[in-house]
């Protein structure tokens, strides 16, 4: 109730800002931004209504996507509308103070309002489809020759969700990946955002990717109904077991608390996983030790773990693991990401946010997944398909 009196409130000043800015000026220009204003008002109350009259399970696809939707409207259009009037308003109450000129508040209320409306829609337009191919050397001393020039391709955090509607996407990305013809593909997590039914039909999809020497994934927080409303435990372990089935049927084979040896030109690699359980700040890494329990000695041993958080905490300097691969971070889907600087504020939670990191002989690659969550966008922090190649020193 106390949102929808806000929304109405922003509603109201938002026109009444409209009407004493333009009217008097230029009848035209008040009935063009009049328009513009009512059919995203109409947009924004038809999503409202939808979603609070919406009675299915929570994780049906459409309801995910029209929560998304909504949260994108709210910082599209709602927080712009927000400044205008606070800015508009202000300069009101200036002028009952003094005399003077106070319309520049309002040009810049509208000013800031239209760059904010104008990123966040090109942001979940294009930013959030707008696949970026990382294609990444690690030169690794010692390697064993047979293993030189293998390729990796990592995928991470698809929230199968957001592409409700444009299942051709992510067809577009598993075009890309065959492609590159990787020799093995690992998955680091979060394939779904709340519940299984998120998966919808793209373990069809999925299932098109190939590698030489298989398809591996671990499942991520969300994979576990970690934030699924009203969801109990008994629920939550369903839906696990039905999202590893799901990652089964997309040609995947799940590594949860797991390992698996394979033979890739006559070397022994590791193949190791872990799961990752808990939500920020309590994020809950599972037992590295117990994944990696029998563990005979490999020529290369790769982990997929999806907090990078866990390679400082549990890998680096206490294992024998030469590269580790992680997801979750997401770039935070807002940052500053060029050839020579990458920035995100993301940086202050997790150190290891996107990109190759080291320390002696042993590696963290961290993928800014794939999807979106939370908000429909993305700014500046392009959705990632990693391929990594071992070069070796």
């Amino acid at each position: 109730m106390v949102v929808l009196i806000i929304l109405l409130t922003i509603e109201i000043l938002t026109f009444l800002v409209i009407k004493e800015h333009f009217f008097n000026i230029s009848r035209l220009k008040f009935f063009v931004a009049l328009s513009i204003n009512t059919l995203l008002s109409l947009w924004l109350w038809y999503l409202l209504i939808k979603i609070f009259f919406y009675k299915g399970f929570y994780d049906n696809p459409e309801n995910v996507w029209n929560h998304l939707c909504l949260t994108g409207m709210i910082c599209a259009v709602v927080l712009p509308r927000f400044l205008l009037s606070l800015f508009h308003y202000t300069g009101k109450l200036i002028r009952i103070r003094k005399t003077g000129p106070t319309k520049w508040l309002t040009r810049t209320g509208m000013v800031i309002s239209f760059v904010i409306f104008s990123v966040v829609t090109l942001g979940t337009l294009f930013g959030k489809f707008n696949f970026k191919t990382e294609n990444i050397s690690i030169r690794i001393n010692g390697l064993d020759p047979r293993l030189n020039g293998l390729k990796i391709v990592q995928l991470s955090d698809m929230h199968l969700s957001g592409f409700y509607h444009h299942s051709e996407k992510m067809q577009k990305v598993i075009d890309k990946v065959n492609s590159y013809q990787p020799d093995l593909i690992f998955n680091t997590g979060d394939f779904i955002s709340y519940g299984w039914r998120e998966f919808d039909s793209f373990d069809t999809i999925l299932v098109k990717a190939r590698s030489k020497f298989g398809n591996y994934a671990i499942t991520g927080n969300h994979d576990l109904g970690t934030y699924m409303p009203n969801s109990n435990l008994s629920e939550k372990e369903s839906n696990t077991l039905i999202i590893n089935e799901l990652i089964t049927k997309s040609g995947y084979r799940p590594l949860n608390d797991d390992h698996i040896v394979t033979d890739i030109n006559g070397v022994k690699v590791e193949l190791i996983g872990v799961t990752t359980g808990g939500r920020y700040p309590r994020i809950i890494h599972s037992d590295l030790k117990k994944a990696m329990a029998g563990i005979d000695t490999a020529g290369f041993k790769i982990l997929l773990c999806h907090d990078p958080n866990q390679w400082e905490e549990d890998v680096r300097n206490k294992t024998d693991i030469n590269l580790t691969l992680a997801g979750h971070t997401h770039g935070m889907q807002i940052g500053i990401l060029t050839k020579k600087f990458r920035w995100s504020p993301i940086k202050h939670i997790y150190p290891h946010w996107n990109g190759l990191f080291s320390d002696g002989s042993q590696y963290l690659y961290v993928n800014r997944g794939l999807g979106v969550l939370a908000v429909p966008f993305r700014i500046w922090m392009p959705p990632e398909i990693t391929v990594l190649t071992l070069v070796s020193e």
